[in-house]
């Protein structure tokens, strides 16, 4: 009685497996756009930034330390934070780079 009747309903349609999956699919579209494609664009400026380094800029460094580059090297820079006081930090640790004078204006 009611073996007949379930057979009968089946399953559907073939396409239901693939829209089960759209959300999903458009979730990690939304997830590039929004997260990791920004983050791509902020390395490569950075990057850019740190291969551009020359003697005589005034940097920060991701530790808040703030000097002035006296020496560029292939993987480290000396810094000059005092007078007379240098300290030798990666090139990946400078974080942005001051205007011409700002330490001046500082002290």
């Amino acid at each position: 009685m009611f073996i007949p009747s379930a057979l009968a309903q089946g399953t559907g349609g073939g396409d239901a497996g693939l829209i089960g999956f759209l959300p999903i699919i458009l979730m990690f579209v939304l997830l590039y756009f929004l997260m990791i494609r920004p983050q791509m664009k902020r390395a490569k400026e950075h990057k850019q930034m740190v291969e551009a380094l020359q003697k005589g800029d005034e940097v920060v460094t991701s530790g808040g330390v703030v000097g002035k580059v006296t020496k560029v090297g292939d993987a480290y820079v000396n810094l000059e934070i005092a007078s007379g006081t240098e300290v030798v930090v990666q090139k990946t640790a400078v974080q942005l780079p001051l205007p011409k004078g700002t330490i001046k204006s500082l002290q």
